[in-house]
């Protein structure tokens, strides 16, 4: 074991990609850049009125080269002293690749067509198909595939977007080998390989979003794909059977990737992961500990011992992994199909006005006109701060882009209630800030239902990181501390873990969390008079839910 060099996490999220460079002996950020997406933010390929939203593979290698040889020439070091890269990336996010494993939407054939790009996870155009799964599992006569996956398999997973892409397409469909994950393909791409038979694909991915299990020896049974389409069970000879770890290498760097990002041809690529996973590694996760990664939506990531949890499955989760976050540890995930969005939500209403009548009609630059958007967030929390809190207050649910965790269903539509002619914006603000608190109670009580142990919650993300009145009312309706990391990028630095145990510089994921973690920086303390208020108004979160599915 060597402790000399350092190590690149890339973290790709919905918007851009970010890639820190670390000190691997002691964790050290030295130096990170930021990339947004181009085509993502023109709104290429997306259709909001459809909940379409696909992004092409250029983005993200425009961001990988773009962003690793910035740092690496900035930080003035030897590319050689870099030892291994992992990338992590937003899931289930799959996309269609040919015989040779390169993305359809490289070929001009497919180079406009939203089909043959990446099917990003919050693109719910499947709903019908992952209802069609779901009714399959329960009546097929077999086993039921879901069970690891939480007994529901959502529209933001694997099987369901190929089912809808393949019934919409057929020159897609007949034009694809395989499909990959986002993480899977662009650490594909780093290695330069051509021959996807030993690839070595994402156990995280894998296991958490295409049903893929050890009691079934891979992906479900040919029987069981068949009765979704006639071409699954030769898709799945063309995936894969074995899944790995992020701890293990993947490969190294391509000659060509190596002397675009200046490091090299010995770099090791380690396997590829999803980021809420990699942003618990980064979190410092450790057992009955929930990692809760908040940005325009959650991930809840707690991992179990296998003693512990035997053969129990969790109901209405996003899947438990052996070795998804932790070798030798069952990854746990749930989560919140909008977090931060239904802020972003509300914003957008408010400023429907400035973007559709002010601008025109009065003299604002662009800045001048985002100064006075953010500027409104930050009154509205104000404001929303001094508001009571108080039964006879609006009680909104957070399902403005359907619910991901507990029990998926990404049909269902989010409401307010209490609203009165007395009611201002700020106090239709707090309720969606208490609402999206809510949602995340009601994952918690569902782990505690199932027997996962909760004793602290660690928060990562850019709601944790900015927001200290979400974080304070989610440490109330939890009623328990909320702790927040020191580090700005978690996923990335939890990349950058994997990334050193893959080359070598520790034996296991644990010993470099211990060598690399950058600890904590703020503790939220629940305050007590607000946890009985918030116990007699989640009751009503609980009865608004239950009547908007009775409505659905």
């Amino acid at each position: 074991m060597s402790l000399e060099g350092y190590v690149v996490g890339l973290d790709f999220g919905t918007d851009s990609v970010r890639a820190v460079l670390v000190n691997a002996q002691h964790g050290q950020t030295i130096d990170s850049e930021v990339h947004r997406y181009k085509r993502w933010k023109e709104g290429a390929y997306c259709d909001p009125s459809k909940n379409q939203y696909r992004q092409h593979i250029l983005d993200h290698t425009e961001g990988i080269e773009t962003t690793i040889s910035t740092i690496i020439k900035r930080a003035h070091i030897d590319g050689a002293a870099v030892r291994g890269i992992c990338i992590d990336t937003t899931g289930s996010s799959p996309i269609a690749v040919d015989q040779k494993g390169h993305p359809l939407c490289l070929n001009p054939e497919f180079e406009n067509n939203p089909n043959a790009m990446v099917i990003l996870w919050k693109d719910h155009t499947s709903v019908n198909e992952a209802e069609e799964i779901n009714r399959l599992s329960r009546t097929w006569g077999g086993e039921d595939f879901t069970k690891y996956e939480g007994g529901i398999y959502s529209s933001e997973w694997f099987w369901a977007k190929i089912l809808h892409v393949i019934r919409d397409d057929r020159a897609v469909k007949e034009a694809a080998y395989s499909w990959m994950e986002h993480c899977d393909v662009l650490t594909y791409l780093l290695t330069g390989l051509d021959d996807l038979s030993n690839f070595k694909r994402s156990r995280c991915a894998a296991g958490h979003k295409a049903m893929w299990h050890e009691d079934w020896s891979g992906l479900p049974d040919d029987d069981f794909l068949i009765q979704l389409d006639e071409s699954f069970p030769q898709l799945k000879k063309q995936l894969y059977r074995e899944t790995y770890t992020s701890d293990q290498s993947a490969g190294t760097l391509s000659k060509v990737w190596a002397e675009k990002l200046g490091l090299s041809e010995d770099t090791i690529v380690a396997v590829g992961t999803f980021d809420a996973h990699a942003g618990a590694v980064g979190a410092e996760i450790k057992e009955h500990t929930l990692i809760r990664v908040m940005g325009t939506s959650t991930c809840d990531v707690i991992v179990a011992d296998p003693r512990v949890i035997g053969s129990k499955t969790v109901r209405g989760i996003c899947g438990q992994v052996d070795g998804s976050v932790i070798p030798g540890m069952i990854g746990l995930e749930a989560g919140q199909s909008a977090f931060g969005d239904v802020l972003a939500w509300f914003k957008d209403i408010l400023v429907w006005p400035l973007d559709n009548m002010l601008d025109k009609q009065v003299d604002l630059s662009e800045d001048q006109l985002e100064s006075i958007k953010d500027n409104l967030i930050i009154k509205l929390t104000e404001e929303a701060e001094q508001t009571p809190i108080s039964m006879s207050s609006p009680v909104a649910l957070d399902w403005i882009n359907g619910r991901r965790t507990p029990d998926a269903d990404q049909s269902l539509k989010a409401a307010i209630t209490n609203l009165n002619l007395g009611t201002k914006a700020p106090e239709i603000f707090r309720s969606l800030v208490e609402s999206i608190c809510f949602g995340s109670r009601a994952i918690v009580e569902r782990f505690r239902e199932e027997g996962v142990v909760i004793d602290e919650v660690i928060g990562i993300g850019g709601v944790a990181k900015k927001s200290a009145f979400i974080m304070q009312t989610l440490s109330d309706i939890l009623d328990m501390p909320i702790k927040i990391i020191n580090s700005e990028q978690a996923p990335a630095l939890g990349a950058a873990m994997y990334a050193a145990t893959a080359a070598g510089i520790y034996s296991d994921v644990r010993e470099a969390i211990i060598a690399m973690g950058n600890g904590f920086e703020k503790t939220y303390f629940p305050q007590k008079q607000n946890v009985v208020l918030y116990n007699q108004i989640y009751k009503t979160y609980v009865k608004l839910g239950a009547f908007a599915e009775s409505l659905n």
